[in-house]
């Protein structure tokens, strides 16, 4: 039997990351990995770094992860695509400018920079954008990435550490003290964590998870330039809403010269398959505001599901009743932006010491229908 100070299950950006922090920290650690790294929801992700202000735990876990990504943007390598293009939220009418100022408040209270665009500076930033955009808020610091790589950077950083990587190993079940794979190996572990996203309710179950499906298109090169992550103020309804499907308009300009366009939401959807109906609405509201995609040919569609809680925020810290299990799982769709906040996160609380955030909002503790 091998024994580590830590066995994290899913190997996924959040596990990897925890793998990284708490490989530099000294801890003898093995990720264990179904698939390979990042080849799961981490795969099929925008690869967005957002700060987002939907509530006040979701902003200081957004803002402070984000500034962590900027910290670690040296050191990625060229092939993970850190492009630190900002966000435009923008404005359709009236109503939705004026929702900006509440935005731009809470933004700078964390310390996020934040400006507001008018029509003509908006128009001046993003010439592709459809003509009568009243404004935008624009997020300077906001960036985007391309997922797996940044996962499997993180993996190999551990594993230069002494980090045992165990891929293409199932798990069957979490017991204390130790984890069994599927070819009956048993790791011994002073700690288990759990951060295999839509998954974990199947090794740890009523976990308050569920998916929720999001379908994604990128196109082929030669699409309308744009300079900034672009999504609309209605987004925020889309994405925390969770009565039925929906679409907003999201686009990010990659450095190969393609557009990755999003995106849609399908809570309790049956499976990945690709639903024409919802993409003929994502693509319909994404010309709305970019005409120059009509007519543009898309390289690939896919979808993703992506492990949501009741109240839209992870599940990071002990399991209630199982204090021999830690949780970093329930991301829902920003997993990819709170990787290195979640890690920091969990890892201070395994080590016993304070963060940077406060961890109660994100305490598993908080749903009462956890148990053993």
């Amino acid at each position: 039997m091998s024994s580590f100070d830590c066995v994290i299950v899913g190997g996924g950006i959040v596990g990897a990351a925890l793998a990284d922090v708490l490989s530099a920290e000294g801890m003898s650690v093995a990720l264990v990995e179904a698939r390979s790294i990042g080849a799961g929801t981490t795969a099929c992700g925008m690869g967005h770094l957002v700060a987002m202000d939907d509530n006040a735990a979701e902003l200081a876990l957004t803002a402070w992860s984000v500034a962590l990504w900027r910290e670690l943007r040296d050191e990625l390598p060229i092939a993970v695509e850190y492009d630190a293009c900002g966000t435009l939220w923008l404005a359709a009418d009236d109503e939705e400018l004026a929702a900006i100022a509440a935005k731009v408040a809470s933004y700078r209270g964390v310390g996020v920079r934040a400006e507001v665009l008018d029509a003509a500076a908006l128009r001046e930033a993003e010439p592709a954008l459809t003509p009568g955009l009243v404004g935008a808020l624009r997020v300077p610091d906001d960036a985007v990435l391309y997922p797996p790589l940044a996962a499997l950077h993180f993996a190999r950083r551990a594993r230069e550490r002494g980090a045992r990587l165990m891929l293409g190993c199932s798990v069957t079940e979490l017991r204390p003290g130790s984890v069994v794979l599927e070819n009956g190996d048993v790791l011994a572990a002073g700690h288990i964590v759990l951060a295999t996203g839509v998954a974990s309710p199947r090794l740890c179950p009523d976990l308050p998870i569920s998916p929720r499906k999001g379908h994604l298109l990128i196109t082929h090169r030669g699409a309308p330039v744009v300079h900034h992550q672009l999504v609309e103020l209605g987004y925020l309804k889309s994405a925390h809403g969770s009565d039925g499907a929906s679409v907003a308009f999201n686009a990010q300009p990659r450095i190969t010269g393609q557009l990755l366009l999003g995106s849609s939401r399908q809570p309790g959807a049956d499976g990945p398959h690709v639903e024409p109906a919802i993409l003929e609405r994502m693509l319909k509201r994404a010309a709305d505001f970019l005409p120059g995609l009509d007519g543009l040919r898309a390289l690939r569609v896919w979808t993703g599901l992506r492990p949501a809680t009741p109240d839209g925020l992870p599940l990071l810290g002990p399991h209630p009743r199982k204090p021999w299990l830690w949780l970093a799982c329930g991301h829902e769709g920003l997993g990819i932006t709170t990787a290195p906040a979640s890690a920091r996160l969990v890892a201070d609380q395994l080590l016993g010491r304070a963060s940077a955030i406060d961890a109660r909002p994100y305490s598993p503790a908080r749903f009462e229908a956890l148990h053993v």
